[in-house]
């Protein structure tokens, strides 16, 4: 991807966010906070707070400042899950410098969806976009009891950020949880997003009883409730600090992105 072609799309989403009204925030839009790119690349400072980020949703995934565990958003609470297995309620003076927010409202709803593993999961629920429409993007929240499920999360980085695919070589820490109950929040963006976020989806994981969570790196389920979101509009504020700033982002990623999202 050109340098050119990346500024055009900032400049037409800055040009969104500028229009967007404060009392549209709970339209069908999906919010974000900077690029999975400048997060890939070690932009890990905060610079929207847990208290701003709950005015543009109520669902939603992200990390915290210098990439201290990851971040579950579920009916308005904003859980942190950390490098150490624990989850934690977010305070509100926490920092943000990546999310994907959103007001949620079900719009498609299926009962009884198994899978054998996460590509499974991941397939069944392209055949309800693809059924739908690709090019919009889709918020699911998947409830019920996982046979099994792996999770991970990071411990936070230290200044001169590395690299998130650096990082979490030596960094990261998974977890499995065997016979568990919760919800899986996952994110679907379509195939031009692919410079701004990653296509395709995304999942972070709850649990009921809100002690267990992470990055879902793979699952399975003999029976959930998948719900999704469809939303047709997109909203994106990015940080104005050097760190941001400096980063060259027309490097391509795709293959680094893939290597974080599947923990390998």
């Amino acid at each position: 991807m050109t340098k050119k072609f990346i500024l055009a799309l900032l400049i037409l989403v800055m040009s969104v966010n500028v229009c967007f009204a404060a009392d549209s925030n709970k339209s069908d839009s999906l919010f974000q906070a900077a690029l999975l790119q400048s997060l890939m690349s070690g932009v890990y400072d905060g610079f929207i707070t847990v208290k701003e980020v709950k005015n543009y949703g109520d669902i939603g995934i992200g990390t915290f400042q210098s990439v201290n565990g990851e971040l579950i958003m579920l009916d308005g609470e904003v859980y942190q899950a950390l490098w150490d297995g624990s989850v934690k309620i977010a305070d509100d003076s926490e920092t943000v410098p990546f999310c994907n927010i959103t007001f949620f409202d079900a719009d498609i709803t299926r009962e009884n969806i198994s899978a054998e593993n996460i590509a499974e999961l991941k397939s069944k629920l392209d055949e309800i976009v693809n059924s739908h429409g690709k090019n919009q993007f889709y918020m699911a929240k998947i409830s019920g009891e996982f046979n099994s499920i792996l999770v991970r999360s990071e411990l936070a980085q230290q200044k001169p950020y590395k690299p998130l695919d650096e990082a979490l070589k030596t960094d990261q820490r998974e977890f499995t949880y065997k016979n568990i109950s919760g919800v899986v929040v996952a994110l679907y963006c379509p195939a031009y997003m692919n410079g701004l976020n990653t296509p395709g989806w995304h999942l972070h994981f709850i649990s009921n009883d809100r002690t267990k969570g992470g990055h879902v790196l793979e699952l399975e389920t003999n029976s959930c409730k998948v719900e999704l979101d469809i939303m047709s509009g997109f909203n994106m504020i990015l940080p104005d600090n050097a760190g941001f700033n400096d980063k060259d982002l027309a490097i391509e990623m795709s293959s680094r992105i893939q290597e974080v999202e599947g923990g390998k």
